[in-house]
Formats: C-alpha cells, structure tokens, sequence
C-alpha cells in the first residue's frame, strides 16, 4: 500500500474552523452580516480541497492513502500520538459528504436564518460543527478522532439549544449533552482497555491503521478484550448515532434551526458510530459476538422507531424517529458484516434526509413555525418546488426502484438475510413497510388534498426564495441518481462503490458474499412489495378514505396510545433511573454535603469563634486585672513546688 505524504489534508478542517473565527469575531463587533459569505464560502473552500485530495488519491493505486502529519502531539513513555490525518477509500466518501452536503445546508441557512439577531453566531457554531466532523472523519488515531467526536457533541449542546432562552430548547440541548456523556465514558474506557492490551503485548500504540492491523494478534493474545472493547465502543455509537438505549435525545434535537436538524441527522453527528465501526472493521471482524450485538440493535432500533414515526403530528418529529430508524439500517448493515452497505446507506441517507429536512424548514418558514401535518394540506399548490423535491426525498427513503433508497437499503436487507441473521432481515424489513407509510402520510396529509392552513397563512405563503429553493433541487437529484454507484449483482457495473470501499474495510470470517440472481430477485421483489404497500396504505387512508384513520384509531386505541406515547420510554427512564438519581443527589447534596460536611466545617468555625468569644474577655486592657493575674500565676506556680 502507498501512502503519500502531503499538506493538503489539513486545510480540510481548518477551512471551517477559520469561518468558526471569523463568525465569533463577527457576534463580538455586531458585524453579523459577513458571516453570511464567509461561512459557506470556508465550507466550499473545504469540498474543493476534499475533492482535490480524493482525486489525488484516485491516481494512486488502489488502496492506496494520504497523509498528513502535522505535530507530535502526545508523547508519554510508549505512547506517542501525532496529530495527523489520513484519506483512504472510507474517509474519501465521508468528507465528500460532510463538506458537499454541508455547503448546501450553509447555503440554505442565508435565506431560513435571515433576520435572525443572533446570526453570527449560528455560523459560527455551524461552522464548529462541520469543523469538528471533519477531524473525527481524518483523524488518523483513536484520540485525534475523539477529539473530533467530542466537538460535535459539544456542538449538538450549543445548536439544539440554540435558541436557549426558551427552556424547552435549553433543556432539549442539555439532553443530548447527557445522553452523549454516558456513551462517551464507555468509548473511554475502551480505548482505555484497547491501549492497555495493545502495550501488553508490546504495540502501545492508539494509532487506527495499527490498531487494525494488530487485531487478529490481539485476538489470539487476549481473546476476551476485542469483543469487550467493540461492545465499549458501540455504547458509545449508540450516544452518537442514537440507537438503543441511548436514542432519546435525538427527537428533542428539533428544538433547535431546521438546517441544524439536516446537519446532525444527514451529514454529520449521527453518522459518527457508523463510521467509527467501520474504521475499525478489523477489530469488530475478529469479535464476531460484538458483531452480533450490533446487528441485533441495529434492527430492534430500526423498526422500534419506524413504528413511533407511524402516528406523530410535527412533521419534524416524523423525520427524526425517521433518521433513528435509518441510522438503524446503516447499523444492521455493519453489522452484519456488509461494511461497505452500511457506508453506501449513510452516503444516500445524507442526501435524502437531508432533503427531507430542508424541505420541512421551508414549510416551517412559510407557516411561521408551523409544524403540526394536520394544520397543512394542498400545500403543493402554494410551494411547488417544496412539494416535488420532498416527494422525490419521499420516493428515494422508501425504496422505490431507481431511487437511491433502493439501492442502498436493498443491499443492507441482503446482506442481512445471507449472512443468516434472518431475524434481523423480517426487523429490516418490516421496518421498510413502516418507512413507506409514515413518509407518505406525511406527504399526502401536508402537500395534497384540501388545504387546513390558518386562511391569514394561506394567503402570505409563497415558494422559498433560490438561496433555500436550489439546494433543495440539487439535493432531488442526487436522491435520484446517488444510488447508482452500487447496483444489486451484476447489473451494468455491478457494487462500484463496494469495489471502491473494499480496500480500506474487513471482510468477517465467514462473511457472504451478494446472492445468487434467483435469490436477488425474491429479495427484490419481497422488500419492493412492502414498500408500494406502505405508499399503497398511507393513499388509500389519507387521499381516497381520510375519514378512516381517525376510526381506525379508536378502535385501537391501545396501540395508539403506545404508538404516541413512544412507548412510555421516557417515562420508564424517568422512574427508573433519573428520578432516583435526582433523589440521589438531592441527598448527597442537602444529607451529606450541606448537613453533614458543611455541618462539621461550620461546626469547627463556630467552635473557634466561641472559644475565641471567651478567651478575649481576658483582654479587657485593665493593667491592674494584669498585674493581679500575674501575682495569682507566680502564687500558684510556687505553691505547686512547695508542695511537692
């Protein structure tokens, strides 16, 4: 393998975090204005010189990598870590992801943010967000990618709660702060664990491509410590990429700008534990019970939240139980081994979701903040462009043939059911049927039929202007023709980004790989039936018969009650681990530490102070009272020897 040394990669991330500077400078001089160019524009810069580095690496060899090392960063005893960056096959698709779907969120943002007093601000943090998912993405060890990791978290705090003067915002933020923590402290300790096994058998190293490399050594050494380090560093994904348990935070992140919601949900943070399994497909290959469990969540997340999104009322809550789900086949699909369908899903998912997003920004500008499906309708009359584009995004999540979706999600379910995990493949698979409905429902309900706007509403509303409307348009065709680079079998040039990802990903042992034509097409025509069934029913329910699903409900209200409540999941969290941790603390707070501790400190201050009190009574300034204590003092002394 070739690997290049160059300077180019650090401008990558750096393009952003300059526009970070920029837009603090502009909050702090009242100069707003200026970040409206300079953002995007640092963000363009970065896809330009991403681009410029892939096609670098596309005249390299295959399997070939850049690499820029930039300082020594750490170096303690064995352990030495550089700040450094590497582009390989997996890298090269996740920052043309991050900085081309990026820019048309920045882009976007000029028009939905525009008049907004704290505009600077939001760039700024805009900026930070993208910044901080490219050094998780480059980093070429385990720590220069946790700082990265760390960045967007921190990010998601400072976007979701954006608007923080509302406390449901600020509470929202604070939500996925702690979510993220507890799945941070368990990434932690793996990378504790993995150094620890590393340098025990003399490779302390923390670096990726090593680390990936000693694996199967690792393996034979110490048995137990890959499957225990991958299911450490999966807790942690489940935080990033809100799977279960830890998925809670994700719907309350709609408290924050729409465009936020694209970037976290399409092209960045949720991302992260997908692609940080895939980085380390060598370690996971060798750890194939952890591999299991991944799968495993994957699919119970995957239709668990399908399932939330069926009956949901904000159309943005719809999208975010949507992107739970979705981020559940990425994970299915790494998984089960099918590392390179996983990533294909994630690069598809980006463009679909984030046009799904945007598109529901535009109708939330429109209708001043409007987000309630059944407060809308004949939408497509007023907002064309609005109407189309989220149709296609529609058509691409439900794996309607010639859509990217199809190809994507299609290689997931395969991988799935060849590999035998065919519990996984029926969850996979249910869940496509409830993608297809959930979608169009919200679709037929908020763009067709008859229009429930507030009449005052109606007559303002008006198609976005180009700064929102282009990347909505640009985002449609990339839904469409996005998928095309991974084609199921032999079909014209086959799986061309599997080929592409190939060298930079593991194969399991064991591992299957694509089915037999005959096998192919039943799986085709199996996952293609469930999703025209799901359009079917959402048609048939909300367009030819809207009188039945309020019947249908009553009639089973029980389901729907769980179906609305989310499962009561909260709630359980609620009871079962916050509440009494609240009570926890308040013990420890007001029992131990201001009853006990305080009590003991306070106890000694007020001791001294009484003692203080009664020794300066013997102070009183008298030199007769001084001459008698005196007298009294030399008369019991000399007594004391007379006697004895």
């Amino acid at each position: 393998m070739i690997v290049e040394e160059t300077t180019l990669l650090r401008w990558i991330p750096l393009l952003p975090l300059i526009g970070t500077i920029v837009g603090i400078a502009a909050a702090a001089t009242d100069r707003p204005r200026i970040t409206r160019i300079v953002s995007p524009l640092m963000v363009l810069l970065a896809f330009v010189v991403t681009a410029t580095a892939v096609g670098r690496l596309w005249d390299l060899p295959t399997g070939s990598a850049l690499h820029d090392r930039v300082y020594s960063w750490i170096a303690v005893g064995p352990l030495s870590i550089d700040l450094a960056f590497r582009v390989d096959a997996l890298s090269a698709v996740m920052i043309l992801v991050v900085t081309g779907v990026g820019f048309l969120i920045h882009l976007y943002s000029i028009g939905y943010m525009e008049g907004d007093p704290d505009l600077a601000r939001y760039f700024a943090y805009l900026n930070l967000f993208t910044g901080s998912m490219l050094i998780l993405v480059l980093g070429d060890s385990l720590p220069v990618l946790f700082v990265g990791w760390e960045g967007v978290g921190l990010c998601s705090y400072l976007l979701i709660g954006f608007w923080y003067r509302e406390m449901a915002n600020a509470d929202a933020g604070q939500k996925a702060m702690l979510a993220n923590r507890i799945g941070d402290a368990a990434f932690l300790i793996g990378i504790f664990l993995l150094f620890w096994s590393l340098a025990s058998s003399g490779q302390a190293t923390l670096n990726l491509h090593e680390v990936n490399r000693q694996a199967v050594t690792l393996a034979a050494a110490i048995p137990w410590v890959p499957t225990v380090v991958c299911l450490l560093l999966l807790i942690g994904a489940t935080g990033k990429s809100a799977q279960i348990p830890l998925y809670i935070w994700l719907p309350d992140a709609m408290a924050g700008p729409t465009p936020v919601s694209a970037l976290i949900h399409a092209a960045t943070m949720v991302t992260a534990g997908v692609y940080m399994i895939a980085r380390l497909s060598p370690l996971y290959a060798v750890a194939p019970a952890a591999l299991d469990v991944v799968a495993l969540i994957g699919g119970l997340t995957c239709l668990f939240a399908a399932t939330i999104a069926l009956v949901q009322e904000d159309l943005k809550k719809i999208l975010a139980y949507s992107t739970i789900s979705q981020i559940g086949y990425m994970i299915i699909g790494v998984g089960v081994g099918a590392f390179s369908a996983g990533i294909f899903h994630l690069m598809t998912h980006a463009f679909f979701k984030a046009l799904l997003f945007l598109c529901a920004g535009a109708v939330m500008h429109g209708l001043h903040g409007e987000l309630r499906i059944s407060h809308m309708g004949g939408l497509r009359r007023k907002m064309p462009i609005t109407a189309h584009t989220f149709l296609v995004a529609a058509l691409a999540i439900s794996g309607v043939p010639g859509f990217a979706g199809f190809f994507s999600k299609d290689m997931v379910l395969e991988a799935a059911y060849m590999s035998g995990h065919t519990l996984v493949w029926l969850l996979g698979l249910a869940a496509a049927g409830c993608t297809a409905f959930y979608i169009f429902r919200a679709y037929f309900v908020a763009f067709t039929g008859e229009s429930r706007v507030d009449p005052e509403k109606w007559v303002h509303l008006h198609e976005m202007p180009a700064a929102m409307t282009v990347p909505l348009v640009i985002l449609a065709v990339l839904s469409v023709i996005g998928g095309w680079v991974g084609l199921p079998g032999e079909w014209l040039w086959g799986d061309a980004i599997g080929r592409y990802l190939a060298p930079a990903l593991a194969v399991p042992p064991g591992h299957h790989g694509h089915a037999s034509p005959g096998t192919l097409g039943f799986l085709m025509v199996v996952t293609t039936s469930v999703a025209f069934a799901g359009i079917a029913s959402a048609w048939l329910l909300y367009v030819r018969l809207p009188d039945l699903p309020a019947r249908i409900a009553s009639a089973t209200r029980w389901v729907y009650d769980i179906l609305w409540n989310k499962y009561w999941i909260d709630q359980v969290y609620e009871t079962l681990f916050l509440g009494p941790y609240r009570t926890a603390s308040r013990f420890f707070w007001q029992g131990i530490d201001s009853f006990v501790i305080d009590g003991v400190v306070n106890g000694v201050g007020l001791g001294v102070s009484a003692a203080a009190l009664s020794w300066r009574r013997l102070q009183t300034g008298n030199v007769q009272n001084y001459a008698l204590a005196m007298v009294v003092g030399a008369v019991t002394v000399m007594s004391y020897y007379w006697f004895h």
